[in-house]
This record gives C-alpha cells, sequence and structure tokens, in this order.
C-alpha cells in the first residue's frame, strides 16, 4: 500500500454523537442529496447513516452539548463546487466559513460538528513530503 500502513484500509465509517438524528440526517441530505439509512443493530440500538461521498456517517442519538473545536471531518471537493454549496448553505440560514485562498468551506450542522470541503493540493503535497523524508 502506497503512502500509508499495510494493516489499515479506507475508513470504515464515522460515528457521531447528535441530539437528534434525523434532524442531522435530513440537513445532509437536502445539502448534498445524501442516502440516509436507518437500521437497528444486533443489540436493539437505532442507528442512522447518512453516506457523504465514500464514507457512511453514523449519527448516534444521545443528550451531549459539545463546543464547537477545530477538530473536524474534510472532504475532497472540486474548487468549482465551493462557490455553489457556499449558495445552498446561504439559502438554507446555515452557518459556514471560506477559506481566504477560497480552497476550503467550513460548516458546522446542529451540535457543532466541523466540517470541511477541501480542494486544496495539501494531499499531493503531503505524499511529495513523505516520500522525499523516506516515510
Amino acid at each position: 500500500m502506497q503512502g500509508g500502513s499495510t494493516v489499515l484500509g479506507p475508513i470504515a465509517h464515522i460515528a457521531l454523537i447528535v441530539q437528534d438524528p434525523a434532524r442531522t440526517a435530513g440537513f445532509l441530505r437536502e445539502l448534498f442529496e445524501a442516502p440516509v439509512l436507518g437500521r437497528t443493530d444486533a443489540d436493539g440500538h437505532d442507528e442512522t447513516f447518512v453516506r457523504l461521498g465514500l464514507t457512511w456517517v453514523a449519527l448516534i442519538g444521545a443528550d451531549v452539548k459539545r463546543e464547537r473545536t477545530g477538530d473536524h471531518i474534510a472532504f475532497r471537493v472540486a474548487r468549482e463546487d465551493i462557490a455553489p454549496i457556499a449558495d445552498k448553505l446561504k439559502s438554507m440560514g446555515c452557518e459556514f466559513i471560506v477559506s481566504k485562498s477560497g480552497t476550503s468551506l467550513y460548516f458546522f450542522d446542529f451540535d457543532n460538528h466541523v466540517f470541511e470541503l477541501d480542494s486544496s493540493d495539501q494531499e499531493q503535497e503531503l505524499d511529495a513530503l513523505a516520500a522525499a523524508s523516506g516515510s
């Protein structure tokens, strides 16, 4: 496997604790036209899954309040997709931030999770740095 561990594969899923899984799923479905699935797991827990890009995001309901931090999930997008998504977020009345370079857009869900849409060349830069350092 190039540039990474031979043990780890792609991310299987990301789990986020949210107060209202249906509301968060609806927000992400509207923003990205993302598929949403519900299921009950083997232990009897109701689960909501949203597919963002190639990654399933599990929305787990709990009454937890969280502060907004710099922790975030970044998804690769084409640079030309940032402005239309910003326009859609604005029309939905959602807070978002576009980076000064215009290569990234950050937005927030109802539970202060931060999502980034990244069109920079950071991945290629890091791969080149890793190759140069022998990592």
